[in-house]
């Protein structure tokens, strides 16, 4: 009877919930050129909730506080819910739905592992959205394979299904015990009328990952970007970030975008590099610079930012 008690209590521990707050912010100053580019930014926050029912099933629910491009300079801030899902777990299975993570570089941001200070190369360029309306199933098949399938709107989180047309996307991530790790994935969304193009991602990350090392290098493929025939774009990105005392961090991390296209010329390589220090328990500071070229022939581009997390 002892030791059924402590197996009931082990169960019900995990049952409750939490808050979710994350604030991003930053201070930036350009030079040269883009000397006038300065200022402070609150970039992003979360709020939300989690909550575990029981071992199997759990529901969260996340608002997104951001600014959009357009008003960068304004004081607006639009609200958008992010996440609002149920999330199941059953032996091998996991199954998400509602307004759930995409599959496209919800991996990706967490193998880069400093969203706050830039988002992973699909999230930074446009290739897709991080979340969308719909249900998303994973399945391990072993202890180093995984595989999973969505079927979402395909109008990300912040439209929800104005149009016509859902999105199909299918991956797997193989991992070894040694850090290794990789992940190939491709989607298709279908063009909300006969006058567009499906938009057709494919998606590769191979990464390594220790206590205190993690390497990874991103490559996609996009196909009829905003459903236009022919506008076609590639994603490089690689990284490297390393602990070198108990909470500081250096990385560096190079990225190279190129339009197929010359009607819709999106090019630009860049190049970041920084360090991270966690203070206290919940804040974490970014010192880092930034360099920019080859952006369609405009001048380059050198930023010094100051990038901080709060995070609950």
């Amino acid at each position: 009877m002892t030791l059924a008690a402590i197996a009931t209590q082990a169960q019900t521990n995990n049952i409750g919930g939490k808050a979710i707050i994350e604030i991003f912010t930053n201070f930036h100053t350009g030079m040269y050129e883009y000397n006038d580019d300065r200022g402070f930014e609150m970039e992003r926050s979360y709020l939300g909730y989690q909550y575990q029912i029981n071992n199997e099933l759990s529901i969260k629910s996340v608002l997104d506080i951001g600014m959009p491009k357009a008003t960068a300079n304004d004081y607006e801030r639009l609200v958008y819910v992010k996440h609002a899902h149920i999330k199941w777990q059953h032996a091998n299975w996991t199954i998400h739905a509602g307004l759930i993570p995409s599959l496209l570089h919800n991996i990706q941001d967490k193998t880069w592992g400093y969203r706050y200070i830039m988002q992973s190369v699909q999230g930074e360029y446009k290739f897709g959205s991080s979340a969308d309306l719909g249900v998303s199933a994973a399945y391990k098949i072993a202890d180093w394979l995984e595989a999973d399938i969505i079927i979402a709107n395909g109008e990300g989180y912040k439209k929800i299904q104005q149009a016509n047309g859902l999105l199909y996307g299918l991956g797997t991530t193989l991992k070894a015990p040694t850090g290794l790790m990789l992940r190939l994935y491709a989607n298709i969304n279908e063009a909300p009328n006969n006058d567009g193009s499906n938009i057709v991602n494919y998606a590769m990350l191979s990464g390594y990952k220790t206590e205190k090392l993690w390497i990874g290098a991103e490559y996609t493929i996009a196909k009829n970007l905003k459903h236009i025939a022919n506008n076609n774009k590639t994603g490089l990105s690689a990284y490297v970030s390393a602990q070198i005392a108990k909470n500081s961090n250096i990385f560096v991390r190079f990225d190279k975008l190129t339009s197929i296209n010359e009607a819709y010329n999106d090019n630009e390589t860049a190049i970041i590099f920084g360090s991270q220090f966690k203070i206290g328990k919940h804040v974490y500071l970014a010192p880092n610079f930034r360099l920019y070229f080859d952006n369609n022939n405009t001048p380059n581009k050198y930023m010094l930012y100051i990038n901080s997390k709060f995070s609950l």
